[in-house]
């Protein structure tokens, strides 16, 4: 009987009174001031946010919290021209016979998307997780609340009649399949996001109750129509708290790849596409956290990285 309180009291979310009373202290400074107050200019890319004007309506269960400008940062989507097409040759037939010229150096084509991305700076929070045994073990969730939306900037290569192709921008749904990477620069570890319903519960009682936050596996294959906001959370468990300089990687954005067949790889009689490489087009966040493995707050972490860039789009 115990227990069966336990985990009624987890749905609604279990914080100790001393996390209690730093979100608190947390959103006091993120909330837009009252009567008019001045506020700290923003940053560029960043603007005071209300509720989104176009999301799905089981997302959004009442009146989100108006944010302070620089609170949710803003990366813009990247497309460029040379992601619609590659020239490679189609090595299965080249190799197997090295006199087909027309299957060397061959043009592809491809509709191009990036979404826009928005978040908050990567927050800790203190959970009752329960385990294997039946228990509940308190653990801190290093967690990244974000937004993307479809902004309707798509590239799109179209066959002319003189048998060139030109590039058009269009606009339609955007089917989304996040992927969320943490990456601890000198540890060299990595860690996945690992969706966890009973976690996000409780960060969307401290982030906005309004808000139903969807996690990575509710996220997956939604589609996101021209012009609509989903908001997600991606969070991470049992991360080395000696953590210093560390990046989110964030797939999905894109659909834009690569691909290379090394030279040998494919040998005539293989199976189709043995050997070769892909690489997705992904967004790359830096943070900095000064501190130790002893004291770990969420108010340490800085984006961006000293002596380097704060974000950048990469291939992997």
């Amino acid at each position: 009987m115990r227990y069966l309180l336990v985990y009624a009291f987890l749905g609604v979310g279990l914080l100790s009174g001393a996390v209690w009373d730093s979100v608190a202290a947390l959103h006091a400074e993120e909330a837009a001031p009252p009567g008019g107050e001045a506020q700290p200019p923003a940053s560029p890319g960043t603007e005071p946010v209300a509720a989104p004007i176009f999301s799905p309506p089981d997302q959004i269960k009442g009146v989100p919290r108006v944010l302070a400008p620089g609170v949710l940062i803003t990366i813009p989507p990247d497309i460029q021209v040379d992601e619609t097409h590659t020239r490679q040759d189609i090595v299965e037939l080249v190799a197997r016979d090295p006199s087909y010229d027309w299957a060397k150096d061959r043009d592809s084509r491809r509709t191009i998307h990036c979404l826009e991305f928005q978040f908050k700076i990567p927050r800790l929070i203190e959970v009752d997780v329960p385990q294997v045994s039946g228990r509940l073990q308190r653990k801190p969730i290093l967690y990244l609340v974000y937004a993307v939306k479809n902004t309707g900037k798509e590239l799109k290569p179209v066959l002319a009649e003189d048998g060139t192709y030109r590039v058009d921008d269009v606009a339609e749904p955007v089917r989304f399949v996040p992927r969320f990477i943490l990456q601890i620069h000198d540890l060299d570890k990595s860690y996945p996001d690992r969706p966890n319903p009973l976690i996000v519960s409780q960060i969307r009682r401290v982030e906005d109750p309004a808000i139903h936050f969807f996690d990575t596996t509710d996220m997956n294959g939604r589609e996101i129509a021209v012009g609509e906001t989903l908001w997600g959370v991606a969070t991470w468990e049992e991360i080395d708290p000696s953590l210093n300089r560390f990046s989110i990687l964030v797939g999905g954005l894109s659909n834009a790849y690569r691909w290379q067949d090394p030279p040998g790889a494919y040998k005539p009689g293989d199976p189709i596409g043995q050997g070769r490489l892909f690489s997705q087009k992904f967004l790359k966040l830096n943070f900095w956290r000064p501190g130790d493995e002893y004291i770990f707050k969420a108010s340490q972490i800085r984006f961006g990285i000293p002596g380097q860039v704060d974000y950048e789009w990469t291939f992997r």
